[in-house]
C-alpha cells in the first residue's frame, strides 16, 4: 500500500467507536496509526478482553500498544510517543486528557507540528460539555432527529450515523487532513476540536434552511422524509422493499409509466395535496408484484429505483463485486477503502490485530529503547 497519507504517523487513543472509525479511515489512506489500547482490555493468556476481537473492523489495518493512562509514568510514554507523530486523535471528555497530562498543550510543547485532534458528542466547551450522551442526544438536541419518520409518528433513529459517525469521526478526518494541509505552509500544528452536535447541524444544512424558511413541513410530509409518492420505500408482494426517487420530471414520467399510472398528471407532480392520495395508489401497486418482478419492471428505465438490499445481499450484489466496493480480510467481510485514488490507492492494510498484541514491537518502532520499555512495564503502565 502506498495511500496518500504515507509518511503521516498517528497516535490513536480508542476509547469511543467514532474515534476508532477515525483511526480506521486515516490508516485506509496510508498513514501509520498506532492505536493505545487500553491495558484492561488485554488479558493475561489471550489478549482478547472487552471488545476487542481480532474480526473487528473498527480496530482494523493498525498496530495495538496496551497502555495504563491511569498510571503516573503514563503521560510521560505518550509525550514521547507524541513527539514522533504527525497526528495524535482523542475521544475523551473535555478535561480529562489534561488531567491524565496527555492534553494538547503538554502535547505540543514536546512536538510544536503536532496536528492534536479531539473529539467529543457536546463539544469542549458549554453549559453541556461535560454531560454524559450518545449519537441519539446529539442529534435529538440539534434538530436532526425530530425530522427523520413517519408522518404522525414518532421519531425514528437513524442508526448511529448522524452524531457518531458523519457529524464525529468524518468531521474528525477533515478537521485533521486540513490542518495537516495548513502545516505545509505554517510549519506548525493546532488543535482540531469535533463536536458531534456541529457535525451532524453541518449535515443538516439544506434543512435548517429549509426549516427556518418556513418551506419544511411536519415530519414526514416533506419530499425527501417519505412524504411524496415519489420519492420513498415501498413494500412488493413477496414482503421485500424498493426504493424511488423519481424527483425530476424525466424521471416521474417514466416512473409513472412504469407503474401504470397514466392518468397521472405530470404537470402535478408537486401539488403537496395530492400525495397522501398517490402515495397510497403507488403503495397498491407495488403490493402487485415481487421485488425480483419490479427490478427486473424498471430495468433500463431512467426512474431513480433501487431494491432495499440487506447486508448479505449487498455484499453479493454484481455492482459491489465490480467496484470492490467490499472486500475479504482474513475471512471478515467488510466495507473496502474510499475514496479512489488515481495514484495513491487506499486500501486495508491487514486485519485487526488484538489490543495490545504489539506493545513492544510499535513502542520500539515509534522511539522507546528497550530499557525504557522494560520500566514501563515493570511500573504498571504497559501490558
Amino acid at each position: 500500500m502506498a495511500g496518500p497519507l504515507t509518511g503521516i504517523r498517528v497516535l490513536e487513543i480508542p476509547n469511543i467507536g467514532p474515534l476508532q472509525h477515525a483511526g480506521m479511515i486515516l490508516s485506509d489512506l496510508g498513514a501509520e496509526v498506532l492505536r493505545l489500547d487500553r491495558k484492561t482490555h488485554v488479558d493475561a493468556n489471550t489478549g482478547l478482553q472487552g471488545p476487542y476481537t481480532a474480526r473487528s473492523i473498527l480496530d482494523r489495518g493498525r498496530l495495538s500498544a496496551g497502555i495504563d493512562l491511569k498510571q503516573p509514568d503514563a503521560a510521560g510514554i505518550v509525550l514521547a510517543l507524541a513527539e514522533q507523530a504527525d497526528v495524535m486523535v482523542e475521544g475523551f471528555r473535555p478535561g480529562v486528557s489534561e488531567r491524565l497530562g496527555i492534553g494538547p498543550d503538554a502535547a505540543l510543547a514536546r512536538n510544536p507540528r503536532l496536528v492534536y485532534g479531539r473529539m467529543t458528542g457536546w463539544g469542549q466547551e458549554g453549559p453541556m460539555a461535560h454531560e454524559v450522551g450518545h449519537d441519539i442526544n446529539y442529534i435529538a438536541l440539534t434538530g436532526v432527529l425530530d425530522m427523520i419518520g413517519e408522518a404522525g409518528g414518532p421519531p425514528v433513529p437513524p442508526l448511529n450515523l448522524v452524531g457518531d459517525f458523519g457529524g464525529g469521526s468524518m468531521l474528525l478526518v477533515v478537521g485533521v487532513l486540513a490542518a495537516l494541509v495548513e502545516r505545509a505552509t505554517s510549519g506548525l500544528g493546532q488543535v482540531v476540536d469535533a463536536a458531534m452536535i456541529d457535525g451532524a447541524t453541518l449535515l443538516m444544512a439544506p434543512f435548517v434552511a429549509a426549516a427556518t424558511s418556513g418551506s419544511w413541513g411536519p415530519r414526514g410530509t416533506n419530499m425527501l422524509d417519505g412524504g411524496a409518492h415519489f420519492y420513498g420505500v415501498y413494500a412488493c408482494s413477496d414482503g421485500e422493499y424498493v426504493s424511488v426517487a423519481a424527483i425530476e420530471p424525466q424521471f416521474y414520467a417514466a416512473f409513472c409509466e412504469r407503474l401504470g399510472l397514466d392518468d397521472v398528471d405530470g404537470a402535478q407532480q408537486y401539488d403537496r395535496s395530492q400525495w397522501a392520495a398517490l402515495k397510497a395508489r403507488v403503495a397498491k401497486v407495488f403490493a402487485t408484484r415481487s421485488r425480483k418482478e419490479w427490478i427486473e419492471r424498471f430495468d433500463g428505465y431512467e426512474v431513480c429505483f433501487a431494491p432495499v438490499l440487506t447486508t448479505s445481499d449487498a455484499l453479493s450484489h454484481e455492482h459491489h463485486a465490480a467496484r470492490h466496493t467490499f472486500v475479504t480480510v482474513d475471512g471478515v467481510d467488510q466495507p473496502g477503502a474510499a475514496p479512489r485514488f488515481s495514484r495513491t490507492a487506499a486500501g486495508v492494510a491487514h486485519s485487526a490485530h488484538r489490543a495490545g498484541a504489539d506493545t513492544d514491537e510499535a513502542l520500539a518502532s515509534w522511539g522507546l529503547t528497550p530499557d525504557a520499555i522494560a520500566a514501563a512495564r515493570a511500573n504498571g503502565v504497559i501490558a
